[in-house]
């Protein structure tokens, strides 16, 4: 078993487009539309995000109690901040800092809708 997506409510597609192809730097692997609900799977090697978008749909408001963030890893977390805080904007919630308990560098970025992103540097 693995974990295949994780799916999140848009408010604008286009926008969250724009934010995680070329503002994080993820993939776009396929959209389809399915009964007036766009969906659009974005992701990397091993997982994907699903964004859905429905113009009925009430925008989205994240709440941290539900889902706190979605982890992305990354090669250098440093310089992806500030890659991605360049490209998008997005605000810098905490870090970057090393978790020796993890033997990880992360940071934590609020991006589009109010989603959180951590990025995850992996220091093995």
């Amino acid at each position: 078993m693995d974990v295949i997506h994780t799916c999140i409510w848009v408010s604008d597609v286009d926008a969250a487009r724009e934010f995680f192809l070329d503002g994080v730097g993820l993939e776009e692997h396929r959209s389809a539309t399915l009964d007036g609900v766009e969906n659009v799977w974005l992701g990397g090697e091993h997982g994907e995000i699903q964004l859905r978008h429905a113009p009925d749909h009430p925008d989205p408001t994240p709440d941290r109690s539900a889902l706190d963030h979605v982890a992305l890893s990354v090669d250098d977390v440093d310089a992806e901040v500030e890659r991605i805080v360049d490209a998008t904007g997005a605000t810098v919630l905490d870090g970057p800092r090393t978790v020796d308990v993890a033997n990880a560098r992360i940071a934590f970025l609020e991006g589009i809708d109010g989603y959180v992103l951590e990025l995850v540097e992996d220091l093995d």
